[in-house]
């Protein structure tokens, strides 16, 4: 047998509704198979934090082999999985279809969820993934939130912590004043109609948790580049992706959602509409691991065909249609990270691509992971771990020396440039733009 394969990676569909999926000794002993082949063969050691605690807790065992390891032990090595796919899509030799079908992140994933089917996940990790209903109270509350949030709250963090288990250096996304969806600074915008693509483009802007209601910035670049270049679109937001209860393993709470987001977006899918998400975690819910939840359900099939991550999209409107002229340079140049779930999506490094369309302007990649994970990095257990992970990514942005940092997910460009400006308590909160929001500044456009 040879190792590895020169085929592309498949994944199966996930059998959440069969009860052998919970199985706690088909889960045991699916566990000790693929870690004792994780251990053979150490490629991920540089990964994730879930990989060192594996090897460790192995070499430290009596035997130094894994039959002389404990099945309560395995419990660190789940949790430090923040399910970024980078093992399954850029490391592992062994993914399907080889015969040894490892995928590390889907067996994580299927731990959590009979956890979760036992009640044993944390009631402050399904709070948190309750985003749309944070949401909606943290807009309202927003001067009072983003206060008690703040680094250098000396009064609220340490509560915050002691409650919600959120680290209180960890920098907290501050919350928009009102939602996107009815927010000014995503009012219709006028289009170009001598653009290329007037006339045979039309997007909705699925405008995700973080853009509706913590940051609207990259969701206004990306309709002011598409309406510059004569896309017309709309901003929809029928519910959260899902992502964060994907995390603690709740699949049947990930179907919900992908039901309510296909029952929204898919009459303008049908009216000719591309679908757009400017999170990459959210394109990819969308486009590949709601169809593995939901393999016979023809609409998700259907959404997930029409859905674009929005750099991939841009790139895709230049080779079909070219766009406007008018792009200049950014002095100092850019340094680009590259989140995980964009480059899990296997579209290759379509923020790089789009911003090297700006002229006579370096651009640098950071292609190493935040270490952030979504909630994960935030939290007391992981905050240490998450600032380990990305220091290395943060250090390259940083001694690139370009004038201009960038991110494709917000959660992991917050994260960067707090390990940048130094982990302790902080009065600014901070920020990295998204790769389209230097777009559209190169275009000299307001949003």
């Amino acid at each position: 047998m040879r190792e590895g394969s020169l085929e592309a990676p498949t994944r199966h569909p996930i059998p959440w509704r069969d009860d052998g999926y919970y199985d706690a000794e088909a889960i045991d002993a699916e566990l000790r198979r693929v870690f004792d082949i994780c251990h053979t063969c150490r490629r991920c050691f540089n990964l994730c934090d879930a990989f060192p605690r594996l090897f460790d807790l192995i070499d430290e065992s009596e035997t130094g082999e894994l039959d002389s390891v404990d099945s309560k032990d395995f419990k660190p090595v789940v949790d430090a999985c923040t399910l970024c796919d980078m093992c399954f899509m850029t490391k592992c030799p062994y993914v399907p279809p080889h015969a040894f079908d490892i995928d590390f992140p889907h067996l994580m994933l299927r731990y959590r969820a009979a956890e979760f089917r036992r009640g044993d996940r944390a009631l402050v990790d399904r709070e948190l993934a309750r985003t749309d209903r944070n949401g909606r109270i943290g807009t309202r509350l927003s001067g009072i939130a983003n206060w008690a949030t703040r680094r250098d709250n000396g009064l609220a963090r340490p509560l915050i912590e002691a409650l919600a288990r959120i680290d209180r250096k960890a920098e907290i996304p501050p919350f928009a004043p009102t939602p996107a969806v009815v927010a000014p600074a995503v009012a219709p915008c006028a289009v170009n109609r001598a653009a290329p693509a007037f006339g045979q483009r039309r997007a909705v802007l699925y405008a995700t948790c973080f853009g509706n209601y913590n940051d609207h910035r990259p969701l206004a670049a990306a309709r002011a580049v598409l309406a510059h270049n004569g896309v017309e679109t709309v901003v929809r937001h029928p519910a959260c992706c899902g992502m964060p209860k994907l995390e603690n393993g709740d699949l049947e709470g990930v179907a919900a959602a992908a039901g309510q987001v296909a029952a929204d977006l898919l009459p303008l899918v049908d009216e000719g509409f591309d679908v757009i998400a400017v999170v990459p975690s959210c394109a990819l819910m969308l486009k590949f691991e709601w169809p593995l939840i939901l393999p016979d359900d023809d609409r998700i099939r259907r959404l997930a065909e029409a859905s674009f991550d929005v750099a991939e999209y841009v790139v895709d409107l230049k080779k079909r249609h070219g766009l406007v002229d008018g792009l200049t340079p950014l002095e100092g140049g850019i340094s680009v990270h590259l989140a995980c779930h964009a480059r899990a999506q296997n579209i290759g490094a379509k923020a790089a691509e789009m911003l090297r369309l700006i002229p006579d302007t370096e651009i640098a990649i950071v292609e190493r992971c935040s270490g952030h994970g979504g909630k994960w990095g935030m939290m007391k257990d992981h905050f240490a771990t998450a600032c380990k992970v990305g220091r290395p990514a943060a250090r390259r942005q940083k001694e690139s020396g370009a004038a201009h940092r960038c991110s494709e997910c917000p959660l992991a460009g917050i994260h960067l440039e707090q390990l940048i400006a130094g982990e302790g308590a902080g009065e600014d909160r901070l920020r990295q733009p998204h790769p389209i929001e230097l777009l559209a500044e190169s275009y000299g456009l307001a949003f």
